[in-house]
C-alpha cells in the first residue's frame, strides 16, 4: 500500500460559534473571519507538516483545491504545490485536484500541471475533479454543464500533453486556434490521474473507461468498499480488471498511547472538522442540474443517512477514521484494505481545529508504528470474498 499524507488546509482558528450562526462555512461565511496574520502562520505551518511527511517516508502529500470555505484554504493548490515542489525529496507530490469545469482556460492548467511534473522529475500525480456543488454557487459557471465541460476540459488537457503543437481545438466549451503548451510534461505519455469523487457512477464509469485511479472521498469504510465494488463491476465490464492500484480511500488517521487517550485527544478537533468545517447548506451541495438522477440513487443508497451531529465515536465506528493505539490503527488499516480492496490511503494527519504539535507527534507515530508495517501489502482475500 502506498500511504499519502493528504492535507486539507483548513483555517483551524475559525470561530466555530460564528459558523453555527451563519449555518455553513461554505460560500456565505465571510471572509471577515479571516485573519491574514494568523493565515499566513498557518500556510507555512501545513506547507511544515507536508515537508516533514515527506522526510518521514509517507509516499507522497497531496493538496486539493476548494473556494470561499474556511474548510481548505488552497482556492489555488498550484501555489502551494509549487512551494513544495523543491523541498519533496522522496515520495509523489499530489494536487487532488484541480476543478476543470471552473475555469475558462484549461490550457493553464495542463502548463501548471506540466511546470510540477517537471519540477518533481516525474513524481507528480494530477488530480482532476468536477469541484463539488458549493464551488458554482462561489464561481459562475452552469452546474448543468460541469460533466460537458469537465469532459472536454480534460480532453483538451491530455491532447495539449501528448500531441505536438500548435494545433487548433473547435470544442463546444472551449476554442483554440493555437495550442502549443510548453513545457511537456516529464512524465511519458503524461502524468498519472487521479479522480476524486464521492461516489457519482457516472464518474466510475468516466474514470474506468481511462482506467484513471478512482479516489473516494471521506465516507464509511463499508460505503467505500460498496463503491470499489462498484469501480471493479464497471471495469469488468469494459473489458478489463481494476485493482489495488485503480482504488485510493481518503481517510483520516491518528495514533495515541492507548484507544482511551487518543479519543480524547483527538475527540474536539474531530468534532469540529465534520460538524463545524463540513457544516454546509444542501441547496448550496446540489445546485440544479449538477447531478444525475441516477447518480443520486446510487450515492443515496450507498451512503444512508448522515447523522445531524456525528460524535467522535460515531466516526470511528463507523470507519470514517481510524483512531486508536498503534496496534489498533494497523488492525483497523489492515481490516479496511482487505474489506475494500484499495492499494492508496490518502491520509489526512491533521483536521478541523488541531494544532500542530498533535499533527507533528501524529506524522511520527504513523511513520514509526504504521507506515513500515503497510510498505509492501497487497490486500488480502475478504473472509466474505473468500466464502463465495
Amino acid at each position: 500500500m502506498k500511504i499519502f499524507n493528504f492535507h486539507l488546509m483548513p483555517y483551524r482558528h475559525a470561530d466555530l460559534d460564528s459558523i453555527d450562526r451563519n449555518g455553513t462555512a461554505w460560500v456565505t461565511y465571510s471572509n471577515a473571519n479571516y485573519d491574514p496574520k494568523l493565515g499566513a502562520e498557518l500556510y507555512h505551518e501545513y506547507l511544515d507538516q507536508l515537508e516533514q511527511a515527506d522526510a518521514l517516508g509517507f509516499d507522497g502529500v497531496a493538496v486539493n483545491e476548494h473556494h470561499q470555505t474556511a474548510y481548505g484554504i488552497m482556492p489555488t493548490p498550484g501555489v502551494l504545490a509549487g512551494a513544495l515542489s523543491r523541498r519533496i525529496k522522496h515520495g509523489y507530490l499530489a494536487v487532488l485536484g484541480r476543478a476543470l469545469p471552473l475555469t475558462n482556460n484549461p490550457l493553464t492548467i495542463a502548463e501548471e500541471f506540466a511546470i510540477l511534473d517537471n519540477l518533481m522529475r516525474g513524481k507528480f500525480i494530477a488530480g482532476f475533479v468536477r469541484g463539488i456543488g458549493a464551488e458554482y454557487h462561489s464561481i459562475p459557471v452552469s452546474p448543468a454543464e460541469s460533466a460537458e465541460r469537465f469532459v472536454e476540459a480534460h480532453d483538451l488537457i491530455i491532447k495539449a500533453w501528448t500531441q505536438p503543437g500548435p494545433f487548433a481545438f473547435d470544442g463546444k466549451h472551449y476554442k483554440f486556434n493555437y495550442v502549443n503548451t510548453w513545457p511537456r510534461p516529464y512524465s511519458e505519455p503524461h502524468p498519472r490521474v487521479f479522480c476524486p469523487s464521492s461516489g457519482s457512477i457516472s464518474t466510475i464509469r468516466w474514470v474506468v473507461k481511462h482506467r484513471y485511479t478512482y479516489a473516494q472521498t471521506l465516507a464509511p469504510i463499508a460505503n467505500v468498499a460498496k463503491i470499489f465494488d462498484l469501480y471493479r463491476e464497471e471495469a469488468d465490464r469494459a473489458g478489463w480488471q481494476a485493482g489495488p492500484e485503480n482504488l485510493a480511500w481518503s481517510n483520516a488517521i491518528y495514533v495515541g498511547e492507548t484507544d482511551e487517550k487518543a479519543l480524547r485527544d483527538v475527540k474536539p478537533h474531530l468534532e469540529a472538522y465534520a460538524n463545524r468545517f463540513l457544516k454546509t447548506n444542501p441547496a448550496f451541495m446540489s445546485p440544479p442540474g449538477y447531478t444525475t438522477v441516477e447518480s443520486l440513487k446510487k450515492q443515496r443508497a450507498v451512503r444512508g443517512v448522515r447523522p445531524a451531529f456525528q460524535t467522535a465515536e460515531e466516526m470511528i465506528e463507523r470507519g470514517l477514521v481510524i483512531v486508536g493505539s498503534a496496534n489498533t490503527v494497523r488492525e483497523k488499516l489492515a481490516a479496511y484494505q482487505d474489506l475494500a480492496g484499495f492499494g492508496y490511503s490518502l491520509t489526512k494527519t491533521q483536521w478541523g481545529t488541531m494544532p500542530h504539535s498533535m499533527v507533528t507527534e501524529n506524522q511520527h507515530a504513523i511513520a514509526k508504528e504504521v507506515l513500515p508495517y503497510f510498505r509492501d501489502r497487497m490486500p488480502q482475500p475478504h473472509p466474505k470474498i473468500a466464502a463465495e
